[in-house]
């Protein structure tokens, strides 16, 4: 892993290469604005640079990115004009003051109901977590019994909803798949992809030809949605 630098005429990027077993050129932009380039072993500085001027604007587009939603991301005092991410879409937040405790959604608002101080932060937190756990289970539990028809298994795993640090989804021994809850934020696409990967895993165990050929063959866009996903959560994971 080296850090090298990038100009391409007033743009300049630091970035970290990390060259692995592997084909083609990935660049993954990081929410603190960190440009992580993986490469293969043999390839050349001419190819890289090529690689990044044509990702220059792509790259620009990203940072400007994190910079817009870096306060909606990492600051939340869970107040009314905040931005909350669901299924792939950017709500705002609006606090109201009402006789029960109670969040629903609609026309880009997040409309949270509290019988508290609608200035309660930490009481408005727990509602809207509650509300997002409970809409984990419904939306992750419905996808996984779909995408489970399009592989026929005799049998399938039992899914369970865990939070993880560094994978979007887990496959245990054909007994268990965790899925990570963050991905209530990304669409429904990319849910879909988590699964359809972590159910290749059925017949494949590692990350072999054969296991991307399947992948392929059960969603053809996988490369697009997986970069999609981590662009929009700001960070990069393994399935």
């Amino acid at each position: 892993m080296k850090i090298k630098k990038f100009v391409f005429g007033h743009y300049e990027y630091n970035y970290v290469i990390i060259r692995e077993n592997r084909k083609s050129l990935g660049l993954t932009v990081r929410p603190d604005h960190g440009i992580i380039l993986r490469a293969p072993k043999s390839a050349e500085q001419e190819r890289i640079e090529t690689f990044l001027r044509k990702k220059w604007l792509w790259l620009e587009k990203q940072i400007k990115y994190f910079k817009k939603y870096q306060k909606n991301t990492y600051e939340k005092e869970y107040v009314s004009g905040e931005g909350f991410l669901y299924l792939g879409k950017l709500y705002k937040l609006k606090v109201i003051k009402a006789k029960e405790d109670n969040v629903s959604i609609g026309k880009g608002i997040i409309l949270l109901k509290t019988q508290s101080r609608v200035s309660n932060g930490f009481r408005n937190k727990k509602i809207l977590e509650n509300w997002y756990l409970q809409k984990t289970i419904e939306v992750l539990n419905k996808r996984y019994i779909e995408i489970q028809k399009n592989f026929k298994y005799p049998f399938v795993p039992e899914l369970e909803i865990r939070k993880m640090t560094k994978r979007w989804g887990s496959f245990l021994s054909r007994k268990k798949i965790y899925l990570n809850p963050e991905l209530i934020k990304a669409p429904k696409t990319c849910i879909d992809y988590v699964i359809t990967h972590e159910l290749c895993h059925m017949k494949f165990k590692n990350h072999s030809s054969k296991f991307f050929v399947l992948l392929k063959s059960k969603f053809p866009n996988w490369e697009k949605t997986k970069e999609k996903l981590e662009l929009l959560l700001g960070w990069q994971v393994k399935t």
